[in-house]
């Protein structure tokens, strides 16, 4: 089950069978546009481009805005949501960016239209990005009542509750033999009900790896802990099944569906 009983309430039974509705129309346009099928062609074109590779998943947790990751600039990388506002610190542009969150398509299409990596997107906001030059490339979130581990992103990716899972669905899709997850702190400040949808009072942003990444003002919505660890232990299953691994180098990260490593072990002193 990946839902707590406790938190299974009427307004949320009623948001979730009026988000189905309100997806009949993505559902068919997935199936049947134009646009979709040229999209699953450019998909395509990624399928096991990194068999045999490692790649470094950067979750964005307080710790990732704290690490100093000049060592990840000749590495493959998975960079997700608001985290571009962190790549000067870094010095470098991820390979590649996720993001998923409605929410964060809706209040940022601007910021994401101008990042030069392939960017995968959710595709029920495509709208977003119509008419861009550089037009991202759409993932399909299914919306069913069981999360599963999706190979093939081509088709539909499952969620998860955390964005961080599509991830892994890519980085398996690609081929990717060793997933290294960093700023996975899998710790909130806020608490209250998944999901819910929430206006930010505070100031500062003490949840992620930047005070400015959920500015006062933005609409973002509570973490799904409990639903995002069931999704990892999907992933986990899936990569090992297939003779692949991931890794959790998170600094003090709280999840424990993964093996813990120390990030040094990957970039040895000579």
């Amino acid at each position: 089950m990946r839902f707590r009983l406790s938190e299974i309430t009427p307004t949320r039974i009623h948001n979730a069978v009026l988000r189905r509705i309100k997806d009949i129309p993505d559902a068919l346009s997935w199936k049947v546009t134009t646009l979709a099928n040229d999209n699953r062609r450019r998909l395509a074109g990624y399928h096991d481009i990194h068999c045999g590779q490692r790649c470094f998943i950067m979750a964005n947790g307080p710790s990732l805005g704290a690490m100093d990751l000049r060592a990840l600039a000749g590495e493959f990388t998975i960079s997700m949501n608001r985290a571009y506002i962190l790549y000067s610190q870094w010095g470098f542009t991820p390979s590649y960016y996720v993001c998923i969150n409605e929410l964060v398509l809706e209040q940022f299409a601007d910021d994401i239209s101008q990042l030069n990596m392939p960017r995968f997107v959710n595709f029920n906001r495509r709208h977003c990005f119509a008419g861009a030059s550089n037009e991202p490339m759409y993932l399909r979130v299914g919306l069913g009542l069981a999360d599963r581990f999706r190979g093939d992103i081509s088709g539909t990716v499952s969620s998860g509750g955390t964005v961080t899972f599509a991830c892994l669905q890519l980085a398996y899709f690609m081929g990717f033999t060793e997933v290294i997850l960093i700023g996975l702190d899998h710790n909130f400040v806020e608490k209250g009900v998944p999901n819910t949808t929430e206006v930010r009072q505070q100031a500062r942003d003490e949840s992620h790896c930047h005070p400015d990444y959920f500015p006062q003002g933005i609409k973002w919505q509570l973490p799904d802990l409990y639903r995002s660890e069931l999704a990892y232990a999907l992933a986990r299953q899936a990569f090992e099944a297939d003779g692949r691994r991931i890794v959790d180098a998170t600094h003090n990260g709280k999840c424990q569906v993964f093996d813990k490593v120390d990030l040094s072990r990957f970039f040895p002193t000579p």
